[in-house]
C-alpha cells in the first residue's frame, strides 16, 4: 500500500514522474547518459552532482555560494574518468549512511543516488512542495557526507555542512 504521497519512486521512469521539476528530470537523465558514456555500471551521486551544476542555475548559484569554487568542483567532475575518479572505477558506491527505502539492484542507481533522488522528494514535500527541484537534492546530497558528490565538493574547498534543511541553499 502507497503513502498519502503517492508510490515510491520509480528510478527506472523518472522522466514521467511529476513529482520532480522539470530541470531534476533533465538532471536525471543526463546524469544517466553521462554514466552510459562513462561506461559505469551505476548512475552515482558524482554523475548527479555534474548534471545538476550543469543544468540548474539555482542549484549551481546555491551550491557555489559566492565563493567561485563550483568551477573547481565542476573540474573534479570533468577529471572523472581521466584522474579524480578513477578510485572509484568499477566500484559502487554506497555510503550506508543514508537508509535506502527499496532494493536498487537492477536499476542502474548506485544506492547512494538512488537514496538521495528520494530524499529529494521528501525534503520537497517537508517544505510544503509538490515537485522536488535542484536545491532539494543539493541538499540530500550533502545530507549523505560519505557519497561521492560531497567527496568532490570537499576536495574542491566547499563546506557542505550549510547546505542541509534550514542552510543557505534551503528553500
Amino acid at each position: 500500500m502507497y503513502s498519502n504521497h503517492g508510490p515510491p519512486l520509480d528510478l527506472s521512469h523518472l522522466a514521467d514522474d511529476l513529482r520532480l521539476t522539470v530541470e531534476l528530470r533533465s538532471v536525471a537523465a543526463s546524469a544517466r547518459r553521462r554514466a552510459t558514456r562513462d561506461a559505469d555500471q551505476q548512475i552515482d551521486t558524482a554523475h548527479l552532482l555534474h548534471s545538476l551544476l550543469e543544468i540548474d542555475p539555482l542549484a549551481r548559484a546555491a551550491c557555489d555560494a559566492g565563493t567561485g569554487q563550483v568551477v573547481r568542483v565542476l573540474g573534479y567532475l570533468v577529471q572523472r574518468s581521466i584522474g579524480y575518479g578513477l578510485r572509484w572505477r568499477g566500484t559502487v558506491e554506497d555510503s550506508g549512511a543514508l537508509p535506502t527505502v527499496q532494493a536498487v539492484a537492477g536499476t542502474g542507481w548506485s544506492p547512494s543516488a538512488a537514496a538521495a533522488m528520494r530524499n529529494a522528494v521528501a525534503l520537497a514535500r517537508r517544505r510544503g512542495r509538490t515537485q522536488a527541484d535542484g536545491i532539494d537534492l543539493l541538499d540530500a546530497l550533502a545530507s549523505d557526507p560519505e557519497c561521492r558528490a560531497v567527496d568532490v565538493l570537499r576536495a574542491a574547498g566547499l563546506d557542505v555542512s550549510g547546505y542541509r534543511d534550514d542552510g543557505p541553499v534551503a528553500s
